[in-house]
């Protein structure tokens, strides 16, 4: 298994907003986390940090997951804990109302493969060189396209593309998405909107494609996103996968 992460401030923000994390417990298990910040007076970056800070720390101090049952309402839960720490601290210092921030969460073990999300960021899967989208945005464009007021080119360019139905922090209590994904997978790919409003996702395959170690991979993707402009800040978390495919028929 290779991991490797990396956050950028981009060429436009004066401030990075975003925290990234991967964390593999005592029992090999992987945490892939992105969290993109958002608020006044710096309080985006307090929003990102608590939320991985604190997820981070659950998941270091578990000896193991459990089964996929298990893992999914540790996933509810501990995003759910760091939604009240978030909620708690807004309410504690009135300058940063309105402060929050999206999640976007992997958890891989050679059982099973969850993603989790809420707002924004990204999670894939690659295979056979293609990267697959498995988490939904919560934007309001979104909301648009599903019910077909916009197309999806429509979308793309439209003025409120970054407004957010949902983010960790927003209100007292918030409901994580979570996807069951199968294990047998090339990689996992997290990254911000930072990254994918300036890289379509064939740019993005071509990087992760040529030969290069992971590290080199996301290093070009974000000098590339700050190449076309960087008009945000750029976080990646990247996994090749090098476990053998459980036979669940064995």
């Amino acid at each position: 298994m290779e991991t490797f992460y990396l956050t950028d401030v981009g060429k436009v923000r004066d401030h990075n907003e975003d925290s990234v994390i991967i964390v593999k417990n005592d029992n090999g298990e992987y945490l892939l986390a992105v969290a993109d910040g958002m608020g006044g007076h710096k309080a985006g970056e307090v929003a990102s940090s608590i939320a991985i800070s604190h997820i981070g720390k659950r998941f270091r101090d578990l000896g193991s997951v459990g089964n996929k049952e298990d893992a999914i309402n540790w996933i509810k839960e501990v995003v759910s804990e760091a939604n009240v720490k978030i909620y708690h601290y807004t309410q504690d210092n009135p300058d940063s109302k309105g402060m929050g921030t999206t999640i976007v969460m992997a958890l891989f073990t050679k059982e099973f493969l969850l993603f989790g999300n809420i707002g924004d960021s990204s999670g894939f899967v690659i295979k056979d060189g293609k990267l697959h989208k498995i988490t939904t945005d919560h934007t309001l464009v979104n909301l648009l396209v599903k019910s077909g007021e916009l197309t999806i080119e429509e979308a793309k360019n439209h003025p409120r593309k970054n407004v957010l139905m949902k983010a960790l922090g927003a209100q007292n209590t918030v409901e994580m998405d979570v996807f069951d994904v199968e294990t047998d997978v090339e990689g996992l790919f997290l990254c911000s909107d930072g990254l994918t409003n300036m890289l379509d996702y064939s740019q993005i395959e071509r990087v992760l494609n040529e030969d290069l170690d992971i590290e080199s991979k996301v290093k070009k993707l974000i000098y590339k996103s700050n190449n076309r402009g960087g008009n945000d800040n750029i976080s990646i978390a990247y996994l090749i996968n090098d476990l053998e495919v459980v036979d669940r028929d064995s």
